[in-house]
């Protein structure tokens, strides 16, 4: 598998943009297999989503290299990654140096905060209500978000207790399901 990974990062990253020499140690240091399904092993370093055995996706590598990129996380970071997939987003930014903890989105986001920063495994189609209380004053978010139907890498800073949310450029998230809109009726 180191073959299929050095694969991955020469023809999926590198070419994409992903090159900062620190996330890309990161991508041949983690083994992208030992998050997917036995079953699924031998995809895991596909240029697409694995779907996981709990009903979630494990993102295309390159989303998680355009995620760590906008990121720019420092070597002393205190990072909280939020979804289900979350292991493989929370090994990659560990690798980079930061000291990470992983939560799946029913839980208490806030508990072991403020960090930093807050990385979601997934898309979201609105920043969760109880998210600006895990960030500290001026964190960053960075997510995939679902916007006009169309999936986005955004980042966005917590200033004055609210996170505004900019699209950064097109990334293949798929949406997490905890992080869908709530649904209103209309005519």
């Amino acid at each position: 598998m180191d073959t299929a990974r050095r694969a991955m990062v020469d023809s999926q990253l590198r070419v994409s943009g992903v090159t900062d020499p620190d996330v890309v140690a990161a991508f041949l240091a983690v083994a992208r297999e030992d998050f997917v399904p036995a079953a699924r092993r031998s995809v895991a370093y596909a240029d697409r989503a694995v779907p996981l055995d709990n009903g979630t996706m494990l993102a295309p590598a390159l989303a998680y290299g355009q995620m760590l990129m906008a990121a720019a996380i420092a070597k002393t970071e205190r990072v909280l990654v939020i979804g289900s997939p979350g292991a493989y987003l929370a090994a990659l930014a560990g690798a980079l140096g930061a000291h990470v903890t992983r939560c799946d989105p029913q839980d208490d986001l806030g508990a072991g905060g403020p960090y930093t920063l807050v990385l979601i495994d997934g898309a979201i189609e609105e920043v969760p209500a109880n998210l600006p209380a895990a960030l500290a004053d001026h964190g960053r978010l960075v997510t995939g978000w679902i916007e006009r139907g169309v999936a986005r890498l955004a980042t966005g800073r917590k200033v004055a207790g609210q996170i505004a949310l900019t699209s950064v450029g097109e990334a293949d998230f798929a949406l997490h399901p905890a992080f869908a809109a709530r649904r209103q009726w209309s005519f």
